[in-house]
């Protein structure tokens, strides 16, 4: 078969495994532009199918994309299926047949493309390596391809002149993943179960996995955690599981290390602003539901991680906390807090809670200052300029572009999971293939192909097992007790008076005098009737609400965005209408403001009302917070737009 291979190398992603939290950051750091176009040419050759008696293929890898033509019983004019985008395949393997008397090797990948509708499907293609004599070296045409594919999904260098051999591959990357299984309606466990963890597998990522059993079991764990031990941290939740494993991390003597470990989030909860803004950031479309847990799951397999700004939050108590995500007051603390009693029905809680806060619409008085940031951010001037009172001397951004579980016990590895997946169609077959199951992290094809006389298929590793990999070990670190989940799915019944829990540790507020101290020159202030102020840090408020389009996660600000008294019910609506595709700037909604800040102060001078810190209810009264660029790591997934190959 005949192979090629680039002449320069490929950089980035999930790497040897790094000494410290900062070493694991530099090495998953998202990488320089590609050296090779897109359509390069990386390695080429002739493969059968499974099972035997299915057409040839010639296949072409890319840095980008896995071309498939089909060469007999004869060529496709237009194939169908042709072309498979790197940014849909969450991994491979090679297998072997369990027939003494086959010599061939086989190799098989793992794709979710979308469908017609737009919806993510999964299926498998599996080819066959066949053009050698022996089964060794079949063997090693297999592991050349997974490898050559296993690097570029994961941003691993490829050898300019030498073989393309499974000794590249460092061991498999360790996650820890913190499940909520009340999450997204009692469905997170499920949704884990039935997608995240074969997909995960799929891509030979090692992990462990934790239910969270209370409120703050996660900040609990985070903290007695030998970090070391983990290359990312990854919650399987709606927001407040990252909020509380960040708060861990920085309640940690060793917080300055232990706050650079990797993080990410799988949505399964019923708020999943920072996964849309994950999805937005990976180039994919705006997405909902099982596809958005689908999209970030993908971009999570890849690898690849950014620096988060993280917001230091000092309460009226003096007590501080820290956000990745948003602080808010009036109509958005309102309606967050009071659906919580509509929790049952999912995301559809925003829904019913905003129109129930239309309903009942409240103004408060409160006086907002701010520390100007010294670098407006990159985004142009909207259609409409927005009226400013003569201290709101800020630019506004413009619109963004167009874009019932069983119990188990709380701690599981990739142990041999027996988690069953639908039925596949082989290349160019009508016939269904044996069902694919997950055995030990690799899949496997069990039992006889339907009648056709092919015998089944069984994993291949392209590496074994080192000694410190999670098969080996008799237990992980943090299964100390291993109790079991009660059966029940309902929540708890929310508090209204519930307090977020406060972090101790982190770096010193440079930027803040002592809250109720007068502020140093340079701040803005206004004070007024207010409908809602949101400080906010990414760039999407729910996976469907773009609140601040142009925000990054280390642009070094907070996003202010207040709408002032006056403003009527039909205008509120229509201000979150256009927020869903994020040109709710250009509307020219004369109560609509904001502002770019490193820092500020909210004063409600309203005696009653309602703060949240990430969706998390805390003490009312006057509150300060200032950026701490980059504190944080998020596991974000290489960024860009997937699209196909010119």
């Amino acid at each position: 078969m005949k192979t090629q291979r680039p002449e320069q190398e490929l950089t980035w992603s999930w790497g040897h495994r790094p000494r410290s939290a900062l070493d694991r950051v530099k090495a998953m750091a998202p990488p320089p532009p590609l050296p090779l176009t897109p359509s390069t040419p990386l390695l080429h050759g002739e493969f059968g199918s499974y099972p035997a008696r299915g057409p040839r293929f010639a296949l072409t890898l890319t840095p980008q994309a896995l071309h498939i033509q089909r060469l007999r019983p004869k060529p496709e004019a237009r194939p169908r299926g042709g072309l498979v985008l790197l940014a849909e395949v969450s991994g491979c393997c090679t297998l072997r047949s369990r027939s003494p008397s086959d010599s061939a090797a086989y190799f098989c990948i793992y794709t979710y493309p979308r469908g017609r509708r737009g919806g993510r499907r999964r299926a498998a293609r599996t080819f066959r390596a066949d053009g050698a004599a022996t089964y060794e070296e079949n063997r090693a045409e297999a592991q050349r391809w997974a490898t050559a594919l296993t690097c570029l999904l994961r941003g691993l260098p490829l050898p300019g002149d030498g073989e393309i051999t499974p000794d590249l591959l460092p061991r498999p990357p360790r996650l820890l993943l913190l499940v909520n299984p009340f999450g997204g309606r009692g469905l997170a466990w499920h949704w884990c179960k039935n997608h995240v963890l074969p997909m995960i597998s799929e891509a030979g990522l090692s992990f462990n996995l934790i239910q969270t059993e209370r409120h703050n079991h996660a900040r609990e764990l985070v903290q007695g955690l030998s970090l070391s031990e983990w290359d990312g941290i990854v919650t399987v939740s709606g927001d407040g599981l990252l909020y509380e494993v960040l708060n861990g991390l920085l309640e940690r003597p060793d917080w300055e290390e232990a706050v650079k470990t990797p993080v990410g989030i799988l949505p399964c909860g019923s708020g999943n602003a920072l996964a849309g803004a994950v999805n937005q950031h990976g180039g994919f479309e705006p997405a909902l539901g099982i596809d958005l847990l689908l999209n970030c799951s993908l971009l999570l397999c890849r690898g690849g991680s950014h620096p988060l700004d993280l917001l230091s939050v000092t309460l009226a108590s003096g007590s501080r906390c820290f956000s990745f995500l948003s602080v808010a007051w009036g109509f958005v603390s309102d309606v967050d807090i009071q659906s919580e009693r509509f929790r049952a029905l999912g995301s559809a809680r925003f829904t019913l809670g905003t129109v129930l806060g239309l309903a009942t619409l409240h103004t408060y008085r409160g006086r907002l200052s701010y520390l100007p940031a010294t670098v407006e951010p990159a985004s142009p001037a909207p259609a409409h300029g927005l009226p400013r009172a003569k201290s709101e001397l800020t630019l506004a951004p413009g619109p963004a572009p167009p874009v019932a579980h069983s119990p188990l016990h709380r701690s599981v590895s990739d142990l041999p999971l027996p988690l069953p997946q639908p039925a596949l169609t082989s290349p160019g077959s009508p016939e269904p293939l044996p069902i694919l199951s997950l055995n030990g992290g690799g899949p496997e094809l069990a039992g006889d192909w339907g009648g056709a006389g092919d015998a089944p298929l069984s994993p291949d590793p392209l590496l074994p097992s080192p000694p410190g990999s999670p098969k080996a070990a008799q237990l992980s670190p943090i299964t100390e007790g291993a109790s079991e989940m009660p059966a029940s799915s309902g929540l708890p019944p929310p508090t209204p008076d519930a307090r977020v829990a406060i972090s101790a540790g982190g770096p010193p507020d440079h930027l803040l005098p002592p809250l109720g101290a007068p502020l140093p020159p340079g701040w803005v202030t206004m004070e007024g009737d207010f409908v809602l102020i949101l400080a906010i840090s990414p760039s999407h408020l729910g996976a469907d609400l773009v609140a601040a389009p142009h925000a990054r996660f280390d642009d070094g600000l907070v996003h202010l965005c207040w709408v002032r008294g006056g403003i009527s019910r039909a205008a509120l609506l229509r201000l979150f209408l256009a927020m869903e595709r994020g040109n709710h700037f250009s509307l020219g909604c004369p109560q609509l403001g904001y502002a770019a800040a490193r820092a500020f102060r909210l004063e409600p001078l309203t005696p009653r009302g309602v703060l949240t810190v990430d969706g998390e209810q805390v003490e009312y009264g006057p509150l300060q917070a200032q950026v701490h660029p980059g504190l944080g790591t998020l596991l974000t997934g290489p960024s860009g737009r997937p699209g196909r190959e010119p």
